[in-house]
């Protein structure tokens, strides 16, 4: 192990002569240099990528979302049925299905099943929601849940990029690691003999 390469080295280089260092710290190997700029440039890169990803991302749900919002609110409209049944439960805070009637813009009764609360009486007037074909759906999203889906996947897309950008600075150390010890290893086996031929004399 060299005296530039070994983190504990200190002494006379292997070779007679004492190893002078180049630079502020002498036992900052070109690995290391290397390493520190790319984490530079990582970080870098994760300040301008990060926010750009999660507002692209986010914006695009929400505009996807909203163009969802619109379509529905232009095909689904909220109409006064009357219950043709009683709504009968086991408590007052459950629902069931009932059947109900109402009559569409153009004048044609309609019947179809709804869920409403446990003891409405027969007759009781509901609001539903229906889509152009006259069956009862449910009520269109709205402009908050377009904002909410965009601030969702704007996360989603920070956490994704964070984790993106620190499993490639892990394993850029993984494999410089893995430099060294090779290195060291080598180092190793040439400097080994001439510090064990000392205990032989």
């Amino acid at each position: 192990m060299s005296a530039q390469d070994s983190p504990h080295a200190s002494g006379p280089h292997p070779s007679g002569q004492e190893h002078t260092s180049k630079g502020p710290n002498p036992l900052r190997r070109g690995s290391d240099r290397f390493e520190s700029w790319f984490r530079g440039f990582l970080i870098l890169a994760l300040l301008v990528g990060l926010p750009a990803a999660a507002l692209g991302a986010g914006l695009m749900a929400y505009e996807l979302s909203m163009r969802t919002v619109q379509t529905q609110t232009a095909e689904r409209q909220e109409v006064t049925a009357r219950l043709t049944s009683d709504g009968k439960g086991v408590t007052a805070s459950s629902k069931q299905q009932v059947q109900v009637r109402w009559t569409d813009d153009n004048g044609t009764v309609r019947t179809a099943t709804t869920l409403v609360k446990a003891g409405t009486p027969k007759g009781a007037t509901v609001r539903v929601w229906v889509d152009r074909d006259g069956k009862i759906t449910g009520p269109p999203n709205s402009e908050l849940n377009a904002r909410t889906t965009g601030w969702f996947v704007g996360g989603l897309a920070a956490l994704g990029v964070a984790g993106g950008f620190l499993a490639v600075g892990a394993g850029m150390h993984h494999l410089l690691d893995r430099r060294r010890y090779g290195q060291w290893e080598a180092e190793w086996d040439l400097v080994e003999p001439l510090w064990s031929a000392r205990f032989r004399r």
